[in-house]
């Protein structure tokens, strides 16, 4: 009497497996480090008030002297040049002093705790980044309702592309900042190199102004600033101008600049773990 053998089961390949718990385990993490973060920032928002009241306050004091100057601006509307740039502003300075809050951290020992624990080092950095770009769109989308009543006038789409643009920024100069918090663990240490850095962004990025009104040899140290070209494309989003190389340029260099902050971020996580 014959008997017909049955194939075995086909079983998943391992790695698939390995691979998908891995990702589960890393959203797992940067939830729970995301959602600590929140209720930080929620139980002392001074800091983001405070944040938030520069750019609104450049809107409201500075931006009506540009309004009689809106055609030497290349605008019909002196906001629709004004509000794109202190956007920007807000995505870098807003993101990036929140290594001081790192480095306060790893002074009461949160950061060495979190290195004992199974969490991933991506995650680590993830979920704070993740805290940081949330807190800067909402506070984009603040100052922008502060500016309709002055007179901002722009297309919602445009408006919408340039928070994006304005969230990879975040993302990119928070996880440099905490990255330099982690290297350089020290107050001291780090408000000297961040103020060495803001003074020249401010200025050749064309953020109050527009780099055209400056003379030929100071446009032509602004050209090599990525910076520059991220604001201006901003501008042109703010102006409905989608189709242009000066707005999807300016988002190509916010996406190169996010890969390589994400990039130096992740690197300097793990080595600090290791």
């Amino acid at each position: 009497m014959s008997t017909v053998a049955t194939p075995p089961e086909a079983t998943p390949p391992a790695t698939t497996s390995t691979s998908a718990t891995a990702t589960s385990n890393v959203v797992r993490d940067t939830y729970t480090v995301f959602a600590r973060a929140m209720r930080m920032s929620l139980r002392n928002p001074a800091w983001l008030v405070i944040s938030l009241m520069q750019p609104i306050l450049y809107i409201t004091l500075f931006g009506p002297l540009l309004t009689s100057d809106a055609v030497q601006l290349g605008a019909g509307n002196a906001y629709q040049v004004f509000v794109p740039g202190i956007l920007v502003q807000l995505g870098i300075f807003g993101a990036l002093f929140v290594g001081f809050g790192l480095i306060a951290e790893y002074r009461a020992g949160v950061i060495e705790s979190q290195r004992v624990t199974p969490a991933s080092r991506t995650a680590l950095l993830l979920g704070r980044v993740l805290r940081d770009v949330v807190v800067l769109l909402v506070q984009g989308t603040l100052l922008v309702l502060v500016a309709i009543p002055l007179g901002l006038r722009a297309p919602v789409a445009g408006v919408l592309l340039t928070l994006v643009v304005i969230a990879l920024l975040g993302a990119a100069f928070a996880s440099v900042s905490y990255a330099l918090a982690l290297t350089l663990k020290s107050e001291d240490a780090f408000a000297p190199l961040l103020n060495a850095v803001v003074l020249p962004v401010l200025l050749l990025s064309g953020i109050l102004l527009p780099m055209s009104l400056a003379p030929g040899w100071l446009q032509a140290i602004s050209d090599v600033n990525p910076l520059k070209h991220v604001v201006e494309g901003t501008r042109a989003f703010f102006d409905g101008d989608y189709g242009s190389s000066t707005a999807w340029w300016g988002a190509a260099l916010t996406i190169a600049m996010g890969v390589a902050g994400w990039w130096f971020g992740v690197r300097r996580f793990r080595q600090e773990s290791s």
